[in-house]
């Protein structure tokens, strides 16, 4: 047999329309380092199936999935090309369904807590936010790689895996992929399999939920898939509730013998209690700490506060190959969606027994249009491989923005807050109550308090180009550069104003991998990203925001990747993250800029089959940083939401062909709730403790194809606060709790 070659295995890739999972963790020139025998039989029947694609039969070949426990992990569809993860030159972690199910996740957070670089932001307690690096961001979320940006909780229910990408990635993704990137992998139909999913699950808090996974074979070219999702909401905090309803049916077939065509709507329904948290003591005297008697008290309007947004979402991907070199996949996503978030929170804690409150009453209405294709090629010249990605993006998104302060009839002077007086509870429901002067009021949103209220249009062209470079079989090279245009107007509805700002920025790439062994890798890469000055949600541009350059981020990283054993791999990724600023102080930016935020640490993650029956996945991240604010006299500040230390594990044993547990512990280390400024006192500065949490699991195989779950969260009941807004919206984590679930495929 003549060994493969990369473009062998490109080609096995490209002949079918779906996906061939990688068994292999290195490929270099013609070695291939295989998992197992199986690995290499399933590499031959695709090389095969190449073969036979390209006889002119017009027959279809089967798709070929590698399902074993873990191997499907070995490719991120985020990275565009077929390319093994140890010759990535980037920190990255994937979480399979299975591990989704082992560790009973049904979070983007639940994820983040066992990732190690990252960590969770409260996101106002309505949508999705990661700090990636010390880099805060709630837009760089992704679907089979292209931007997600609805503004919601992400589920599970419909996912294949989870991407989670480190450092600056705009050659790939655009504008933001600031600190990271998490990229959802969906299902989709698969062709010849008919099968049915069902899973039910409930926990302590009375929570319940159901989900349902159908595939049918509609041919021996197509195939019709539908997940679905209904979720009833619960938790520990009084008067949180809500409802979660998705569905997703996808249609795959073959267009022709080497064309794929994957149709997907998917429809999110999601309403719940919005809770932003607890005060912190900062008080004269106090530990500026969150207050732990107050960790049963809700600070806000228990009808009041809520989210609700509907979304519509319609998918199309075409692949296409050209040739056993070369691939196209074009996209076209369209979106929109409708919310509303309206809140109260402690905005300050006016003496140990008294809290003000403010609020506000949001509304987006947001619709975008995204148009993608890639061209992935292989091809060798003058003794060198080159597997070539080049690509272009267009991208369209109208947005309409308000917000309202709210307006308390009993403060006049005042109307925007009202202080209470904390007890069991605050005495405010449905919009009505009594102050902390004993005087009766209602409050409302009234058009006459108006904060914001802008109608935004941005417009997005990209293009890029990335080479993997194939030197020699120890040397590989990743080179390559995008180019943006961004363009955004924004009207002001009440002035009456519109600002506008255009953007023109590129975005380069370099990565060097050396393999001095098959099996391990030692990288080093330079990324750069930048961010307009309309942020990460781009809702409008201000008059003076639309004279500043965007926000540029850099990201220097060195690391190892090592397959140490057939089954278990280790990272370890030294990096330093920049981002450069332009400011404006008193209105005058000319030539004033700022380093903005300097993060830097480590990373070490191991992963894999420690035996037949046991498996783990540990992490740990050391981050380190500081913000220079040159224009304001202050020298240097600690970022806030970047705890020194974290530390994860989690582990899966097998203790016969139907038991199995799992164990895990996530440790993160105290963290600023605001930015601190170098050389004042960071024991009177408020700040969120330090914590351990521990979390169980058992399974049991009541049938082949039927099992009986419980995941324990919180084993040791530790009272702990993960994540905080500003100083006085601290969450409060869940305490010891249990979720049952049932789940079957027939």
């Amino acid at each position: 047999m003549i060994a493969p070659t990369k473009a062998h295995v490109l080609a096995a890739r490209m002949t079918s329309g779906h996906s061939l999972r990688p068994c292999f963790r290195a490929i270099h020139g013609s070695q291939m380092l295989f998992r197992s025998g199986v690995c290499a039989t399933v590499l031959l029947m695709a090389l095969t199936s190449s073969a036979f694609a390209q006889d002119g039969t017009g027959e279809e070949e089967d798709e070929i999935i590698v399902r074993g426990k873990y191997l499907h992990a070995d490719q991120m569809t985020a990275l565009k090309s077929p390319t093994p993860i140890i010759d990535v030159p980037q920190s990255l972690s994937i979480v399979t369904a299975d591990q989704i199910t082992n560790q009973g996740f049904d979070s983007i957070s639940d994820i983040i807590n066992y990732t190690p670089g990252v960590t969770n932001s409260q996101g106002e307690g309505h949508r999705d936010a990661v700090v990636f690096r010390g880099v805060r961001s709630t837009a760089d979320f992704f679907v089979d790689g292209v931007r997600d940006d609805v503004q919601y909780f992400r589920g599970f229910y419909n996912v294949e895996q989870v991407e989670i990408l480190r450092g600056a990635n705009a050659l790939l993704f655009g504008r933001g992929g600031t600190g990271g990137i998490v990229n959802r992998v969906t299902k989709k139909g698969e062709i010849g399999e008919s099968f049915n999913g069902l899973k039910a699950s409930v926990d302590t808090f009375g929570a319940f939920g159901f989900e349902f996974d159908s595939n049918t074979g509609l041919s021996p070219s197509s195939a019709f898939r539908i997940n679905g999702l209904y979720e009833q909401l619960n938790n520990h905090r009084d008067f949180y509730e809500g409802e979660r309803i998705a569905v997703n049916p996808t249609l795959r077939f073959l267009a022709g013998p080497s064309t794929t065509v994957d149709l997907s709507y998917e429809y999110v329904n999601n309403e719940r209690f919005i809770d932003r948290g607890i005060p912190v003591n900062d008080l004269d005297g106090g530990d500026f700490r969150p207050i732990e008697d107050f960790a049963e008290i809700i600070f806000g309007d228990p009808e009041i506060n809520t989210a609700q947004v509907e979304a519509h979402v319609l998918r199309g991907t075409l692949s296409q190959n050209f040739s056993d070199n070369l691939k196209g996949v074009f996209n076209a996503t369209y979106s929109n969606f409708d919310k509303l978030y309206q809140n109260f929170y402690a905005a300050d804690l006016v003496d140990i027994n008294t809290v003000r409150l403010d609020g506000y009453r949001d509304t987006t209405q947001r619709h975008s249009l995204n148009l993608s294709g890639n061209l992935i090629g292989q091809t060798h010249t003058g003794g060198i491989d080159h597997t070539i990605v080049a690509g272009a993006e267009f991208r369209k998104t109208s947005n309409i923005n308000d917000r309202f302060n709210p307006l308390f009839s009993a403060t006049p002077e005042d109307p925007d807050q009202e202080n209470f007086v904390i007890g069991q509870a605050l005495d405010f429901y449905g919009g009505v109550g009594t102050n902390a002067d004993g005087a009766a009021f209602n409050v409302t949103f009234p058009a006459s308090e108006v904060n914001d209220n802008t109608d935004a249009d941005v417009t997005v062209a990209s293009i890029f180009l990335q080479d993997e470079i194939a030197i020699s079989d120890k040397i590989d090279v990743v080179l390559g550069a995008r180019f943006d245009r961004f363009d955004i107007e924004s009207l002001n509805l009440v002035s009456g104003v519109t600002n506008a700002r255009k953007d023109e920025e590129i975005s380069p790439r370099l990565g060097l991998i050396f393999k001095p062994q098959e099996n391990m890798s030692v990288y080093g890469s330079y990324s750069q990203s930048f961010l307009p000055r309309s942020g990460g949600q781009f809702a409008s541009v201000s008059g003076s925001s639309e004279l500043l350059e965007p926000d540029v981020f850099e990201n220097l990283e060195a690391g190892l990747k090592w397959d140490f054993t057939s089954g278990l791999s280790f990272t370890a990724a030294y990096f330093q993250n920049d981002q450069t600023i332009d400011a404006a102080p008193d209105g005058a930016p000319e030539n004033l800029e700022r380093r903005g935020l300097e993060v830097k640490g480590f990373e070490l993650q191991i992963e894999g089959e420690v035996t037949e029956n046991l498996f783990v996945k540990g992490g740990y991240a050391h981050l380190s940083g500081e913000t220079d604010f040159t224009e304001t006299g202050i020298a240097q500040e600690r970022p806030r939401e970047l705890p020194e230390n974290t530390f994860s594990v989690w582990s899966n044993y097998q203790i016969n062909e139907r038991l199995g547990v799992g164990l895990g512990a996530t440790y993160q280390d105290e963290s600023f709730i605001t930015d601190l400024d170098i050389g004042h006192d960071p024991s009177a500065h408020p700040t969120l403790p330090s914590f351990t949490r521990i979390d169980a699991a058992a399974y049991y195989d009541v049938y082949e194809n039927v099992r009986i779950q419980v995941n324990i969260e919180n084993l040791t009941d530790t009272l702990y606060f993960p994540t905080s807004h500003s100083t006085h919206q601290v969450t409060v984590g869940a305490p010891l709790n249990a979720r049952l679930t049932v789940s079957g495929k027939f």
